[in-house]
């Protein structure tokens, strides 16, 4: 447990140090960027996106969930991760023109054509990063991304500045992959195979068609709102919706992408060792849940001074919305991890059918847009969430997950989310954020929910708090942690 411990430590130091200069990116760049120019970029990221997740073609988890892997093995996933991410890098660059068309904005196929180069480059560091997360060696993962976030946070608020709107983000992401991918190289281990290969490739690709669809459904779930509502509104609309989803995506830097890094090494480390998955995938529920329903019930509450202090006043269009999209992500926590349990296990086919199962609800829920506006889509997403929390529990029953073991894990997080947020409710009924308090609200606010946070935390005996202890005892020095 020390290991994943650790992993887990190096994972969240990762993502933090990523949020605080993407937060400060988009500070900044909220102010110099329109909404039309943010949904521009949005529209283009998600077929960029899209592509990605075919490109990367279940080849890490592949390698992850391996249980005998070979340098043959780690060859072929070089070579199918090469073959299939180049293809995508020439249909994302053809096919810029056609969405350019068919949104009407020829900077959508400007953007697409440029993020496309990055996908010629991304093998050569995907397969030893894939490496470094089954050995949960997180270190030069962290020094990685952090080169590649100051990269890409450098030049997005140069050519911002300099006036080069929606396609600052789009050389933005490229430095970023650029970066990543050659500090990857520097970290290879000398023994790690350097060409590819194609024997053993027939396996990797058997693994991998059904481990893509699952991350393809989930990436179109996550960019469907950008892809229906910048057809049915326009990248205005796109760029509002986009902010409002921004408030939940604060959360998923912070606590989701680190603990979903980790979760699927730690998934297929328990099922090699012949362990119970069920109680890993309770136990990883709760501690997401613990945080995140905390979080989500007060962002909730601090919507509109949250989204003033990062976004600027051009952006409260977006406060009712993101209160919606808070719930839909405070349900769809309930079911995060499922895809990864079944991964983890070798159930790649039911993995991909839940996947698929959760994505169709989504995209109907989205369509919503087109009678109902912004909010129909928003509400859509809560209905699909509730849709997908059944599906997943159906889904999950042969490892053992019940209903019963879910609702007992998740009651102190629904307890300490009561706790946090009721206060903050009932005084915002007496003194509503606005303008003229939206600093104290922002600031005062999110300092007295943490505060609460942590005493409940306290009081339960959480599982949380006592890691937090361990982690503050190795931080301190001997005096302070004996004192």
């Amino acid at each position: 447990m020390t290991g994943v411990r650790k992993s887990l430590l190096l994972s969240l130091l990762d993502s933090y140090l990523g949020l605080v200069l993407h937060l400060v990116s988009t500070v900044i760049i909220s102010r110099l960027l329109t909404p039309a120019e943010v949904g521009v970029f949005a529209i283009a990221v998600v077929f960029s996106a899209l592509a990605s997740t075919f490109r990367d073609f279940g080849v890490a988890e592949y390698l992850i969930q391996e249980r005998e892997l070979t340098t043959d093995k780690i060859r072929a996933a070089f070579a199918l991760n090469i073959i299939v991410s180049w293809t995508m890098a020439l249909l994302l660059f053809s096919g810029s023109f056609a969405a350019a068309r068919f949104y009407r904005e020829d900077g959508v196929g400007e953007v697409m054509r440029i993020l496309s180069m990055s996908f010629v480059l991304v093998p050569f560091g995907a397969v030893t990063h894939a490496w470094f997360r089954r050995e949960l060696n997180y270190q030069p993962i962290v020094i990685c991304n952090l080169l590649s976030s100051v990269a890409a946070f450098v030049v997005a608020v140069t050519l911002a500045y300099q006036g080069f709107g929606y396609l600052s983000l789009a050389w933005s992401t490229f430095s970023g992959i650029v970066v990543v991918v050659l500090a990857t190289a520097y970290f290879r281990p000398r023994d790690f195979p350097i060409w590819p290969g194609l024997k053993g490739i027939g396996a990797a690709f058997q693994f991998g068609k059904f481990a893509s669809l699952i991350y393809i459904f989930a990436q179109l779930g996550k960019g469907a709102p950008e892809l229906i509502i910048g057809r049915a509104s326009g990248p205005a609309d796109v760029g509002i919706f986009s902010r409002a989803n921004g408030l939940v995506e604060v959360f998923q830097r912070a606590v989701i992408r680190p603990v979903m890094s980790v979760v699927m090494p730690y998934f297929a480390k328990v099922d090699r060792g012949r362990g119970k998955v069920s109680r890993a995938y309770t136990s990883s529920v709760s501690m997401v849940t613990v945080v995140g329903w905390p979080f989500l019930a007060v962002m909730a509450i601090l919507a509109f001074p949250a989204i003033r202090l990062i976004y600027g006043d051009q952006w409260l269009a977006a406060v009712p919305l993101a209160k919606v999209l808070c719930l839909a992500c405070a349900i769809e926590l309930l079911f995060l991890p499922s895809r990864e349990a079944l991964l983890a296990c070798g159930e790649a086919r039911r993995a991909s059918l839940l996947q698929v199962q959760i994505v169709v609800p989504q995209l109907l829920g989205l369509m919503l847009v087109f009678p109902f506006g912004l909010m129909g889509a928003a509400w859509g997403l809560v209905a699909a969430a509730m849709v997908g929390l059944l599906l997943s529990q159906w889904h999950l029953r042969g490892l053992g997950v019940t209903s019963r073991r879910l609702i007992r894990a998740c009651f102190p997080s629904a307890a300490l989310a009561l706790t946090c947020a009721v206060p903050l409710f009932m005084l915002a009924q007496l003194m509503p954020p606005d303008e003229s308090n939206y600093l104290i609200w922002g600031l005062g606010g999110g300092a007295f929910a943490a505060v609460i946070w942590l005493l409940g935390l306290w009081l339960m005996g959480h599982p949380l708090w006592l890691e937090i202890v361990k982690t503050a005892a190795r931080w301190l020095p001997p005096s302070a942690s004996a004192g």
